[in-house]
């Protein structure tokens, strides 16, 4: 059993009108999941920078359109995860599917837009994608700025309701105002920053802080977060997870693959059929209590939303 924070079906299944069922083209569809060890996959409804200002919050609500239409609704061993009780009640035989948001571009300045994905089953929100919005700047931005008050408003509404705060993608001043005033934080996607020297991942002080804050960090597949060389393994992957534990992070690290948001693979990571793999080699360096924690219970345990 894996649970699998974020991938980004919904926007493929958006753009291309792709078939959940079967399509080659996804690193996720239906017979690639029942066929892996994944038992909850969280899909992220994230809008491309290029949609106009004003069309995004329609794209937001018509990816949750997809999500239930396309994912959930025609499959009976599909569930709907709102609430841990909904985690921890999936019987043998279901897989569980979980919406969350990928930047709060979409919401624009309107705190009730986000109310409103609440109100449709976000159970985490990313504050930003790489660039800057009305909430806080992106890693991408120079200025680096941190928390606005809008953002401020935001993160207190998710304090409100019980939403995991995921600093993916958020600027370095906007995560540690994150993590002062946040109940509940992720980093969805996110590898370890002296392994390989890319801005989207974690250094020293910002693991600390989650392990601080009781969160929770997904290992992520996308190559160059992962190594700076042109050929990237699961076998990379796995120093990843390992250096987490060094650091301290066992009781707050799962998955976070960023399926089908990448166009290069990590080899034996092309699809998440590569979890097998991935979980067999796992299983070979950690204690079966350390494998649990990161396959599925820290995800669990940490989960937010009670009901």
């Amino acid at each position: 059993m894996i649970i699998d924070a974020h991938c980004d079906v919904l926007l493929k299944l958006w753009s291309d009108n792709l078939d959940f069922k079967t399509s080659e083209k996804l690193q996720v569809n239906l017979k690639k999941w029942r066929e892996s060890p994944v038992k909850v996959q969280c899909f992220a409804i994230f809008v491309p920078a290029e949609v106009k200002e004003e069309r995004r919050f329609q794209v937001a609500l018509e990816m949750i359109t997809i999500f239930f239409e396309k994912i959930i609704e025609p499959y009976e061993d599909i569930k709907f995860i709102a609430n841990k009780g909904d985690l921890e009640s999936l019987k043998e035989n279901e897989r569980g599917a979980m919406l969350t948001l990928e930047g709060c571009h979409v919401i624009g300045d309107d705190i009730n837009k986000l109310k409103t994905l609440l109100r449709l089953g976000v159970r985490a929100v990313g504050l930003t994608w790489n660039q800057a919005n009305a909430v806080a700047d992106g890693i991408g931005e120079k200025r680096g700025a941190g928390l606005s008050s809008f953002g401020e408003e935001v993160v207190a509404l998710l304090n409100q309701e019980n939403i995991w705060v995921d600093v993916s993608h958020l600027s370095y001043q906007g995560f540690f105002d994150v993590m002062k005033q946040a109940k509940y934080v992720m980093a969805s996607h996110a590898n370890v920053l002296h392994l390989c020297s890319h801005p989207r991942n974690l250094d020293h002080e910002q693991i600390q802080a989650i392990i601080h804050k009781n969160g929770w960090i997904g290992v992520t597949f996308v190559p160059f977060f992962t190594k700076e060389q042109q050929t990237v393994t699961y076998y990379d992957t796995i120093q990843h997870v390992l250096a987490y534990i060094h650091a301290g992070a066992e009781t707050c690290l799962g998955f976070g693959s960023d399926f089908d948001g990448i166009d290069q693979y990590i080899v034996g990571l092309e699809s998440m059929e590569g979890y097998r793999i991935l979980s067999d080699e796992l299983k070979n360096k950690l204690t079966e209590r350390q494998w649990k924690n990161i396959a599925y219970q820290n995800f669990i345990n940490k989960f937010p939303r009670i009901n």
